[in-house]
């Protein structure tokens, strides 16, 4: 008869026989798959000391690491600045058809892509994680004109067919797409083969001043979008959105005008 430690032994003997018979990657799996079963003595000591590690902390002490986090963000913001100053912006700048003044170029460099002129307004913001595109098949160079006070936001890819033109005072949430051009044709023939998309399936996109884009919204090639109107979040934009409204859905449809204050209405007649 064998005792429990002798079965014990003989069953670990079993397991590590199993292992080493087998390949290395899955000899990785399967030992990892016993660990976790935590059937046996040793892999549920194993399991236990990796949770413990996986919990490894030291004390906090509120004061002294406080501190640390404000000069660490403080510390991260120069360093963020001093790449922005030197770096970044110059180089972006350079790209451009003129320097545009007080540009803001935050967290890293857009990325642009393919033939394109790009112009900028004055006082613009545009984040690093941006991407400008222009199409290389256009028979005419692309060209991309943001105007003065704008704001283009995090992971927005701006592709220009032939034109798209962005008024002033424009604000364009994260992760937006302006798609000018579709980068393929209809056919499924000619687009196994790697040709390029036709003319017809190249559009003009045109945001007109003050309009605001929300977070994840798609317009299409051939759209306008009114002065001062507001597409919500997720939106795709198929057709025209008249001036001063609120549009939302697939295909996005606009459904209610903006109350608009005295001193917009007076700025507006103004222009």
């Amino acid at each position: 008869m064998y005792d429990k430690k002798d079965l014990s032994r003989m069953e670990h003997a079993q397991s590590r026989e199993k292992l080493n018979n087998q390949p290395d990657e899955s000899r990785k799996l399967t030992f990892r798959a016993w660990v976790k079963e935590r059937e046996h003595p040793v892999a549920r000591f194993i399991y236990a000391a990796a949770k413990s590690f996986r919990r490894l902390h030291i004390p906090v002490m509120k004061p002294f690491h406080r501190t640390l986090f404000y000069a660490f963000v403080a510390l991260q913001s120069a360093w963020n600045s001093l790449w922005r100053i030197f770096w970044y912006t110059p180089l972006f700048q350079g790209r451009l058809l003129r320097p545009a003044p007080n540009l803001y170029v935050f967290g890293g460099m857009p990325l642009v892509l393919g033939t394109l002129d790009i112009e900028v307004g004055r006082d613009s913001r545009i984040s690093g994680q941006t991407t400008f595109s222009g199409r290389t098949a256009s028979l005419d160079r692309p060209r991309l004109s943001i105007g003065s006070n704008v704001e283009i936001g995090w992971q927005t890819t701006i592709a220009v067919g032939r034109r798209v033109h962005i008024g002033d005072n424009v604000l364009i949430a994260g992760k937006c797409f302006l798609a000018g051009y579709p980068g393929h044709p209809l056919d499924p023939v000619l687009r196994a083969s790697g040709q390029p998309d036709s003319e017809d399936q190249v559009g003009d996109i045109i945001l007109e001043d003050d309009v605001w884009l929300a977070t994840g919204v798609t317009v299409l090639a051939g759209v306008r979008i009114g002065r001062g109107s507001i597409v919500t979040a997720g939106s795709v934009v198929f057709r025209d959105i008249p001036a001063g409204f609120i549009a939302t859905g697939n295909p996005a449809k606009a459904i209610m005008p903006i109350p608009m204050s005295t001193s917009a209405n007076a700025h507006s007649k103004r222009q």
